[in-house]
């Protein structure tokens, strides 16, 4: 094939006789009857020219004795496109970019004052002989194109004629195939797809040293640069989220099929939120009401920023050798790469997105971050004339602030107002005028 397009991911897992789970990209294939359950899924994406590297991480629960991830692919793939991540390096990144709390303090009305504080971060069943395995293939119309070992994963390099013969291998050799996944399959193979099978040996990850599985990531080049999610709806329950961290070298990444929807950021929001713990409640609320008033297939930025430098950094700034291992293959040198890092957050279902993210690289470098502010009001004793109207201002800015809770959030108001109003201090009464006379 000319096009070099790989369209990732398919991936499938078997809870019992009826499947109820989902991937980013897909659906997971497990041997044996485990529940599996995916809800949130990580995926980054590295974009220069035609070159990707794609790093995928799956959070998975359940009690896994077999896992497989199924990629279709357009052309052969070789051993060193492929290779096994760390998922520490993406950890950074999502902590590096994600959506913070910033704390001010008000000054002294009697004494103008500020100051800011730093944002708070927010065993494998025996495998078939390989001759016996690659005969039967091809009866079915199932080519075993090539076989690697690359970490813990087992991978095979397939090409079918036709979907009910891949299907068949695949339940031949242990796999359930969810209902509604046989269209899919079918449409993949008339684009003359090829499929590999990154299959995990339990056995060998054990032997590693590992005890969840590490990402799976993927070199190639494409002219389009792409995501496919369509496949993760097969078997879902429910909707699923996907974060989408972009490194590119330009700017900003964004959707050309879906509108990419800036979150509500810097705005002023009631301190309880820290002082409580709620902050993680608070976004969770935020970004569900945020989708649904959107309308359909929103897919939201919730960071951009050029990584050389950040006002401040939610996390300290990822080295060289991360962004390299992440796959930022420009990055050889001593100076910081020229790296633009956009963060998208979607949550997706088969109703809302029946499309595959299509993205494209812009020119756009300006600034974005999740960012909500609390600004905390000054309790002192001090007195002045000045502090009887400053104390009556953080009484309105505390109902401007529970009104935009409540409005982000769909949160009761009486009960948002009834939090706000804690530790609040007495309104500090000016001294008489004779006291002020002689004061001293």
């Amino acid at each position: 094939m000319k096009r070099f397009v790989v369209w990732l991911v398919f991936a499938a897992a078997v809870a019992s006789s009826a499947p109820r789970l989902g991937a980013f990209c897909g659906f997971y294939i497990s041997k044996a009857d485990t529940k599996l359950f995916n809800k949130a899924s990580q995926v980054v994406l590295v974009r220069d020219g035609d070159r990707t590297v794609m790093t995928m991480v799956n959070d998975y629960k359940g009690d896994l004795k077999e896992f497989a991830v199924v990629i279709p692919v357009p052309t052969f793939l070789r051993r060193e496109q492929i290779h096994v991540g760390d998922k520490k390096y993406v950890d950074h990144l999502d902590a590096y970019s994600a959506p913070r709390l910033v704390e001010y303090y008000d000054p002294n009305p009697c004494r103008e004052t500020m100051l800011e504080r730093l944002p708070m971060a927010a065993a494998a069943s025996p495998a078939p002989r390989a001759q016996d395995t690659a005969g039967r293939a091809r009866s079915l119309g199932v080519t075993i194109d090539a076989q690697y070992t690359v970490g813990e994963y087992d991978i095979l390099i397939l090409s079918a004629q036709q979907s009910a013969g891949l299907e068949t291998w695949l339940r031949e050799n242990g796999y359930k195939i969810p209902a509604g996944a046989s269209s899919v399959l079918a449409s993949y193979l008339r684009q003359n797809m090829r499929f590999f099978v990154a299959k995990v040996n339990l056995a060998e990850q054990s032997k590693l040293g590992f005890s969840n599985l590490r990402p799976l990531q993927v070199a190639y080049e494409s002219p389009k640069f792409m995501l496919p999610i369509r496949l993760g709806t097969v078997n879902a329950d429910g909707a699923q989220e996907l974060f989408v961290y972009a490194l590119t070298r330009k700017g900003r990444v964004e959707t050309t099929n879906y509108r990419t929807v800036k979150l509500p950021s810097d705005m002023e929001l009631p301190v309880y939120l820290k002082e409580q713990g709620e902050f993680a409640k608070f976004y969770k609320a935020m970004f569900a009401r945020q989708a649904e008033q959107e309308g359909p297939r929103p897919v939201f930025l919730e960071y951009a920023w050029d990584m050389k430098w950040c006002d401040p950094c939610a996390a300290n700034p990822l080295s060289n050798e991360e962004l390299r291992q992440l796959g930022v293959f420009w990055s050889e040198g001593a100076a910081p790469p020229d790296v633009f890092l956009t963060r998208l957050h979607v949550r997706y279902d088969k109703a809302n997105f029946p499309e595959d993210l299509v993205f494209q690289e812009t020119a756009d470098r300006a600034n974005f971050q999740g960012r909500y502010v609390l600004r905390h009001p000054f309790l002192g004793a001090d007195t002045c004339p000045a502090a009887t109207g400053y104390m009556r201002s953080v009484a309105d800015r505390r109902e401007q602030e529970a009104r935009r809770l409540a409005s982000l959030t769909g949160w009761d108001l009486a009960e948002i107002r009834k939090k706000n109003g804690l530790g609040v201090g007495p309104v500090p009464q000016p001294a008489a005028w004779w006291e002020r006379l002689w004061k001293r």
